[in-house]
């Protein structure tokens, strides 16, 4: 019985932790989403989010995509091959929405982020850090 209390205690927490990290897109931010997405990221990743295969990965279905949050913020804030960077051209806010658009659309069924956690996973960032290697 006791270490069920305490396993569902630190359950709660990590819970209670994760939600202040994210949190579920409005409706607006998620148009905004759309709309930074389509100017800055369609290109190549195509409005469908289907990419351009041997080019620039599909978003749409991608596990990376919809998994841990913190590498996904970082690989667009620090680019990754020929993506660039985005942290000095847009705003946490600007950010957010758009990840959180990539996270909820086409049937992704992952969480939004909202901007403290980009400013967050943006301070923790180091220099040297290169956003993850994966393999889509």
């Amino acid at each position: 019985m006791r270490k069920t209390i305490i396993l569902s205690a630190a359950l709660l927490t990590a819970g209670v932790t994760g939600l202040a990290m994210m949190s579920p897109a409005l409706a607006q931010d998620v148009a905004k989403g759309q709309d930074l997405f389509n100017h800055k990221c369609a290109a190549c990743h195509q409005k469908t989010g289907l990419g351009v295969k041997g080019a620039f990965p599909a978003l749409a279905g991608d596990p990376f995509v919809q998994g841990d949050p913190e590498p996904v913020v970082r690989t667009v804030l620090q680019g990754r091959g020929g993506m660039p960077t985005f942290a000095a051209l847009l705003s946490e806010e600007q950010l957010a929405d758009i990840i959180s658009y990539v996270r909820q659309a086409w049937g992704n069924k992952a969480q939004a982020v909202d901007p403290g956690f980009v400013a967050q996973v943006k301070a923790n960032a180091h220099p040297q850090d290169k956003a993850p290697t994966v393999t889509h």
